[in-house]
């Protein structure tokens, strides 16, 4: 029996030292299994994911209230729930005396259009540099790279230069979509995304299409793409959410009010707007964005290490 307990009590010991041994964190896990270590270490956690909560999530569920709120009340009582009932009248306010709606697919358009051009851009540039990689692949690679070290007002005043007086069009491009989709699709973040995602994927597999006669053409579009959805879905949320919360460059290449999007409408009806229908208003721009991550959360996620790019 003795011999039993010892062996027992030593096959228990090794287990403890390698989990420590294997974790290693701040706490072993012999700490962890201490009452006091839990608590405070549970306390801890409950602290932050509290904190967490408030910070990221309290503006927003604030936001959200006030939606529905009366003005009176949002002035008199900011953080009371709702002391003199709910008034959904805001959002249809919103939606159809303010013209929310109108700017609303405005927005839509311009950011589907630079979704569109920057995802072209950046997986044809990252295809060309990753895999085709012509002789001056690493000069082009250094160039885009350069670019990300230029401020982006510096390039403000030439950018606009060009889009009111465009080479070989000779037609201005003002209050016209591609005056913002084209300069937002020569993202060089994305395209060193692209191009670093690209160059983890097996060439093997680029070797045995081409020894099947696929051109480069074919290689891209049935072996390249299918293989690249996880990166393809990180440049869609970036492009996406940066053209729907971009406000200087539209409102300069878009001065007309009917063409703007809701980025720039917003600020400018604030003032003849009453405060309960404008915050309905800022509820509405903001919840698309919000709903578009929840739905590609996992997507996003799992491949924002840029790991691994084909398993097995």
């Amino acid at each position: 029996m003795t011999t039993a307990v010892a062996r027992r009590s030593e096959r228990r010991s090794a287990r403890r030292a390698a989990e420590d041994q294997g974790e290693r964190s701040i706490v072993s896990a012999s700490d962890r299994r201490k009452p006091a270590t839990r608590f405070g270490m549970g306390a801890t956690h409950v602290f932050l994911t509290i904190t967490l909560v408030i910070a990221g999530l309290g503006p927003i569920l604030w936001l959200l209230k006030s939606a529905i709120t009366p003005t009176q009340d949002t002035l008199s009582q900011p953080f009371a729930l709702w002391p003199n009932g709910v008034d959904w009248a805001n959002v249809a306010s919103a939606w159809n005396d303010v013209g929310i709606s109108h700017y609303f697919w405005n927005t839509i358009l311009l950011a589907v259009g630079a979704w569109f051009f920057q995802l072209f851009v950046a997986t044809t540039a990252g295809y060309g540099l990753s895999v085709l990689k012509p002789r001056y692949a690493p000069i082009l690679n250094a160039l885009v790279l350069a670019t990300l070290f230029i401020p982006g007002i510096v390039l403000l005043v030439p950018l606009y230069l060009t889009i009111v007086n465009p080479p070989l069009v000779g037609q201005s491009m003002l209050n016209n979509y591609l005056a913002v989709w084209l300069p937002m699709a020569a993202n060089a973040f994305n395209i060193l995304l692209v191009k670093r995602f690209f160059d983890a994927l097996p060439r093997e597999v680029f070797e045995a299409a081409r020894t099947d006669g696929a051109g480069p053409v074919r290689l891209f579009w049935s072996i390249v793409l299918p293989m690249s959805k996880p990166i393809l879905g990180v440049v869609s949320v970036f492009a996406i959410i940066a053209a729907w919360k971009d406000y200087l460059w539209p409102m300069l290449v878009l001065p007309d009010p009917a063409v703007q999007p809701l980025s720039v409408r917003l600020p400018a009806v604030q003032s003849q707007t009453e405060l309960d229908v404008f915050l309905a208003a800022l509820a509405i721009a903001t919840l698309i964005p919000i709903a578009m991550f929840l739905m590609f959360q996992s997507v996003f996620l799992r491949s924002a290490g840029l790991g691994g790019a084909v398993k097995g």
